[in-house]
């Protein structure tokens, strides 16, 4: 018996040992947080933007009715390719041609007169040349004349002639005189036949004038009535058939557009990028461009056009434009031009960017998990022994610092993690830089997320960068 109590007691004695040593062990891992870390390294770092939306030619134009008509003709079906002033589909235009065609016959009679009132004022003009030298001639032989009578004159005073010679020079006088007289009417009369022809020409010449205006007033109607491309492009949209009734003048309604065109020569994504990213994005900043249509394929672009104004997420419309004043996100507009776009591209198809916005190389950076926030007065050493204080005996000022928040990591050193306040740079995919706080070799916190997101400054802590066994459920 007394040997059998002597193993109890040495095995009561041996658990009691061994309950205080685990007992004291369990006491020294109390207030121990297990925690990953990595080292602050230098790494190349590239900031990107991703941003979403669509595919979108430089520009397109929508041939909308100039007239309202039936649809006589449609020469292209979507997909095609056009050229620069192509008649694309043509309206009915019977009253049009027929206008054309009566404007046009009043327009040749008009050319007809003109040219036979130029005609007959280029006659007159030689005719009136000619009387001009038939006056010159009797001016000239009514001198002659004047010259033989006034030697009969004075030979007949002298008794030196006959009577009847007198009587012949002073008839020969009288009838140059109104030889004279007459082509000096009919020279009056040609003139004053040039002058009648001349305002019919010049009456002609109006009504020529007159339906040229005309002429091009009907063949203007009548242009209306065939749809013309006017730039190279690629039919996008025909949403139209041959026989249905077009209206113009009527916006955003279907039966005022026949079909849309895109100048497919700069292909461009319009993408729209958050508020909180727009300040980096600049003019010329390189981007990559995936489309959804074409997996496995990126394309490399520029960006070449930056929105100035905030479109609602919700609603797709200006923020100007919005009558009420809304806290919700908004978006900018981003043009990405695509340097070698492929044939296959189509407008409208979906597609994501990534724009470059900085890139470093061999910069001190740090995983972006590692960092966190906390206010100044969170980091001060607790005092032992302090009183409480009532919050209407605080220092504004004081507390005002107390809760200012700082960014920064926590540094593992000697077992105890210290609270470092760092100031970074720009943001990549998974690691962001560090300007100052740090230094190259540095182990830093890193997870998990909840031991950072609660771990206080001095804290002790383990060191634990095994990978979590999974376990199968």
């Amino acid at each position: 018996m007394k040997r059998k109590w002597k193993w109890i007691l040495g095995i009561g004695g041996v658990i009691v040992v061994a309950g205080g040593v685990f007992a004291s062990v369990q006491m020294s891992q109390r207030g121990i947080v297990t925690v990953q870390t990595g080292k602050v390294v230098r790494s190349d770092l590239t900031s990107v933007v991703t941003a979403s939306g669509e595919i979108k030619p430089r520009d397109y134009y929508n041939i909308g009715a100039n007239v309202m008509g039936r649809i006589v003709a449609i020469n292209v079906k979507e997909g095609d390719s056009v050229k620069r002033g192509q008649v694309l589909a043509r309206l009915e235009n019977i009253q049009a041609d027929a206008d054309v065609q009566a404007q046009q016959a009043s327009l040749n009679s008009a050319l007809a007169d003109a040219a036979a009132a130029e005609s007959g004022l280029k006659a007159m003009d030689d005719n009136i040349q000619n009387a001009q030298a038939t006056v010159d001639r009797a001016k000239a032989d009514l001198e002659k004349a004047q010259i033989d009578f006034q030697r009969g004159a004075e030979l007949w005073k002298d008794k030196l002639i006959a009577k009847q010679d007198y009587d012949v020079r002073k008839s020969t006088l009288d009838s140059q005189a109104a030889t004279l007289r007459g082509a000096e009417a009919a020279y009056q009369q040609m003139l004053a036949q040039r002058e009648q022809t001349a305002s019919q020409l010049s009456s002609a010449q109006k009504r020529v004038t007159q339906s040229q205006a005309m002429l091009r007033r009907v063949d203007d109607v009548l242009a209306k009535h065939m749809a013309t491309s006017p730039i190279d492009g690629i039919v996008t949209n025909l949403p139209v058939r041959m026989g249905e009734t077009v209206v113009p003048g009527i916006q955003n309604s279907s039966a005022s557009l026949i079909m849309t065109i895109a100048d497919m020569s700069l292909i461009t994504a319009e993408v729209k990028v958050d508020e909180t990213d727009i300040v980096n994005v600049k003019l010329d900043q390189l981007a990559d461009v995936t489309i959804d249509a074409i997996p496995n394929q990126t394309f490399k672009g520029h960006v070449t056009e930056i929105g100035n104004t905030a479109i609602l997420r919700s609603t797709g419309l200006a923020a100007s434009q919005s009558a009420v004043s809304s806290q919700e996100a908004k978006d900018f507009k981003v043009v990405i031009a695509l340097d070698n776009p492929p044939a296959s591209i189509r407008p409208g198809l979906s597609c994501t960017s990534k724009i470059i916005t900085a890139t470093r190389q061999k910069v001190l950076s740090i995983p972006i998990q590692a960092l966190t926030v906390r206010q100044r007065g969170d980091l001060e050493p607790e005092k032992p022994g302090g009183k409480v204080v009532q919050a209407s005996t605080l220092d504004p000022a004081k507390e005002k610092a107390r809760k200012e928040e700082l960014q920064g990591v926590f540094v593992v050193r000697k077992n105890a993690a210290e609270f470092r306040e760092v100031k970074t740079g720009i943001t990549g995919t998974t690691d962001i830089e560090v300007l100052d706080g740090l230094h190259q070799g540095d182990e830093i916190i890193t997870g998990s997320y909840k031991v950072i997101r609660t771990l206080r400054n001095a804290a002790k802590v383990k060191v634990d960068n095994q990978a979590p066994v999974k376990t199968e459920s």
